[in-house]
């Protein structure tokens, strides 16, 4: 199914997820030529990643929590978007929370927004005919089990009922979904697997590497690196990660389509990097690992490279430097306590 051809100058683009880490930067681009229309509950995602974007006339935020259905045309303040007429031309779905710490706080709300939030948004892209893409995971594969990186033809090899489940079964689900909806529903459908992505607004208190370490690191904490003393992983900055996505969406290519970096770095190197960054003298430390973290793969990008001519340019450094300096800015280091 082809997307219906734009009746106005620009395309209407759904962002589901979009006041989230990546959503929002994703929404930064898009709305650069395009009218967007951001959804989220902020059950992880926050108004502060998108307050700059609110008072552009080409981009409206609905709350709205997807594991119910939505109407796009009953919003009123849709209407300058004339979704009724126009339709939307295009779907990114990151409709999910992402925290290691929300695998146990909200569980279900992570399998429901996997379920039935990617089944309402591909009905609308079967209604209004657009194109759409699901934002899949590493995850999927689930630890490692050789020195391999992960190509997308491995199955993977998951625990369905231990504490990640509730993420790594969701997008695998949601995956099956989407590939079903392409073959059933004729939707031009598309799906990526993210590896590690940092950047700018991720939140400091959710339980992932880069935001925990940086905040140790200015409060003047250890900081804690868990599982074995040589664990590594990949790291890829957002604005190579935006870029991917949008190339994804461009191309013809349904994959599923890895995105990562394929260097795994050690994460006691990032931790120096961190240290150095931020003239800490902070120490690090090795703890035993969380009950809901895993070992992470390193991902094949040959298919990215072939097909869409994509690629991770920013180095890690100029990642950390930018990341580090935004979280400083945004002074959200008042940790709340955890319930």
């Amino acid at each position: 199914m082809t997307s219906k051809r734009p009746i106005f100058e620009s395309n209407n683009i759904l962002v589901a997820g979009g006041a989230g880490f990546l959503g929002s930067h994703l929404c930064d681009e898009l709305a650069k030529n395009n009218k967007v229309i951001c959804v989220d509950n902020f059950s992880s995602g926050s108004i502060e990643n998108i307050n700059h974007l609110l008072q552009k006339p080409n981009f409206k935020f609905i709350k709205h929590d997807l594991s119910e259905p939505i109407d796009l045309e009953k919003f009123p303040e849709l209407r300058p978007f004339k979704v009724a007429f126009q339709g939307v031309q295009e779907i990114y779905n990151f409709a999910c929370p992402t925290s290691p710490k929300e695998y146990t706080k909200l569980p279900i709300e992570t399998l429901l927004a996997n379920a039935f939030a990617s089944k309402h948004l591909l009905d609308l892209a079967v209604k209004y005919e657009a194109k759409y893409l699901f934002a899949s995971s590493s995850a999927i594969y689930g630890e490692p089990v050789d020195s391999q990186p992960f190509r997308e033809d491995y199955w993977g090899f998951i625990d369905p009922i231990g504490p990640r489940s509730c993420y790594n079964e969701g997008k695998r689900f949601a995956e099956s979904l989407t590939v079903n909806y392409r073959l059933h529903n004729k939707v031009d459908a598309k799906v990526v697997r993210i590896f590690n992505t940092y950047g700018p607004r991720m939140r400091l208190t959710d339980g992932r590497l880069i935001p925990d370490l940086v905040n140790s690191a200015l409060k003047g904490e250890p900081l804690k690196i868990y599982g074995k003393a040589d664990v590594a992983s990949t790291f890829c900055y957002v604005v190579d990660m935006v870029d991917g996505l949008l190339k994804t969406m461009k191309s013809k290519e349904a994959g599923p389509i890895n995105l990562g970096s394929p260097d795994a770095v050690p994460l006691a190197e990032v931790a120096e990097k961190i240290l150095a960054l931020t003239q800490s003298t902070s120490s690090i430390e090795h703890v035993d690992a969380h009950p809901f973290s895993h070992r992470q793969g390193v991902p094949d990008i040959r298919l990215a490279k072939e097909v869409l001519g994509w690629f991770p340019t920013i180095p890690l450094a100029d990642g950390l430097t930018e990341t580090i300096e935004a979280m400083k800015a945004s002074r959200v280091i008042s940790y709340q306590p955890e319930e």
